[in-house]
C-alpha cells in the first residue's frame, strides 16, 4: 500500500504539472500563430512567451523522477513493504509541485496570451512581456522546491 502512494504523488506530480503546461503551452502557442500570421518576423519573441507555460510540467518530472529513485523504482531495489505512513508522506510531498504545477501552468498562459497580444502591438517590449508571465513561474519554482526538499527529507525506501 505504501508503495502505491509514493507511486501515486510521483504521478501526480507529473501528470498535474504537465496537464497545466499542456493546456498553457497549447493556449499560448492559439495565440502566437494569430500574431505570426500578420507578422512572421516576430515569431522568436512570441515563441518564448509561448514555451513559458511549459516548465511546470518539467518541474513536475522532475519531482515524479526524484520520487521514483528515493522510492527504489529507479536505480534501486522496490520496498514492497513501505509503511502506508511513508507512502502518505511521499504523496503529501509530492502535491505542491502537482497542484501548483497545474494552476500556475494555466495562469501563466493566462499573461502569455495577453503578452502575445502586447508583442503584436509593440514588438519592441519584449523585456516587459516576458517579466510579466515570469512573476507567475515564481510560484511555480517555490513548489518545486517545497516539494523537492520535502522528497529529499523522506527516508528512502
Amino acid at each position: 500500500m505504501g508503495i502505491a502512494l509514493a507511486i501515486a504523488g510521483a504521478a501526480l506530480a507529473a501528470l498535474l504539472a504537465g496537464i497545466g503546461s499542456a493546456m498553457g503551452v497549447g493556449r499560448a502557442g492559439q495565440a502566437a500563430s494569430g500574431v505570426v500570421t500578420e507578422d512572421p518576423s516576430k515569431f522568436g519573441k512570441v515563441l518564448l512567451l509561448e514555451l513559458l507555460p511549459g516548465t511546470q510540467g518539467i518541474y513536475g518530472l522532475i519531482i515524479a523522477f526524484v520520487t521514483l529513485m528515493r522510492i527504489g523504482v529507479i536505480g534501486g531495489t522496490i520496498n514492497a513493504d513501505m509503511s502506508w505512513q511513508l507512502g502518505l508522506q511521499y504523496l503529501f510531498a509530492c502535491l505542491p509541485m502537482a497542484i501548483v504545477g497545474l494552476i500556475s501552468a494555466i495562469q501563466q498562459a493566462n499573461v502569455s496570451v495577453s503578452t502575445i497580444s502586447l508583442i503584436s502591438k509593440r514588438g519592441d517590449q519584449l523585456a516587459k512581456a516576458m517579466t510579466l508571465p515570469a512573476m507567475v513561474e515564481t510560484y511555480a519554482i517555490l513548489a518545486l522546491l517545497i516539494s523537492f526538499l520535502a522528497v529529499v527529507g523522506l527516508p528512502t525506501a
